[in-house]
């Protein structure tokens, strides 16, 4: 998993409440088992129509958002399945903040194993940043993870929360296998140390 670095990007507003994960990625595009290739089929009923033309309506397919990494959207992000193939699409497309009202638990926890920050702001919040985007092509955010801020270029400056853990894990790359590994030499002594004590006896 890469390190999270301090962020600057172009913020793609994606105005909806209640995006499950069937819309993040539909179900037909489930069958490979990598974490790679799924970017090319996020949201893919909005992006594309039934012929496979790009809707040219659809945020995702405006060329201003073509490179964004930062995702601003409504309430209760990622409700639906538990399926972690919704984080890896949005990994693969290039998303590694998603900023918004609230997520779905299982998605939210989700993020940070495949190094997205998922960042909960007030409702409030999250619709100064909409107006902001609207009235500005191409508006930027910055996100520093260390100092757990948000800023843009004018006078907005916002903090947020984030576990302590999961900060840290971000913030080295860590996901919960490179956890489990970093900790080898302890786990060999513990095993050293038990068949001792097991055949002491």
């Amino acid at each position: 998993m890469e390190l999270f670095k301090t962020l600057k990007s172009v913020v793609a507003p994606l105005n909806r409440a209640n995006i499950d994960t069937d819309a993040i990625i539909p179900t037909d595009f489930l069958k490979r088992i990598e974490r790679s290739g799924f970017g090319q089929f996020l949201f893919n009923e909005w992006r594309f129509d039934g012929q496979g033309n790009r809707r040219t309506e659809f945020v995702l397919n405006k060329p201003t958002y073509e490179k964004a990494n930062i995702l601003l959207t409504g309430s209760n992000f990622g409700c639906g399945s538990s399926r972690e193939h919704a984080p890896w699409a949005l990994s693969d497309y290039g998303f590694k903040v998603i900023i918004a009202p609230s997520f779905a638990d299982i998605f939210f926890n989700n993020c940070f194993k495949n190094g997205i920050l998922p960042i909960v702001l007030s409702d409030t919040l999250v619709e100064i940043l909409f107006q902001k985007t609207e009235r500005q092509t191409g508006y930027e955010l910055t996100v520093d993870l260390k100092a757990q801020t948000i800023r843009d270029e004018q006078d907005l400056q916002i903090h947020f929360d984030v576990d302590s853990y999961r900060k840290d894990c971000l913030l080295k790359g860590l996901e919960d296998i490179g956890i489990t590994l970093g900790k080898s030499e302890k786990i060999k002594q513990y095993e050293i140390l038990k068949n001792k004590m097991v055949h002491s006896h």
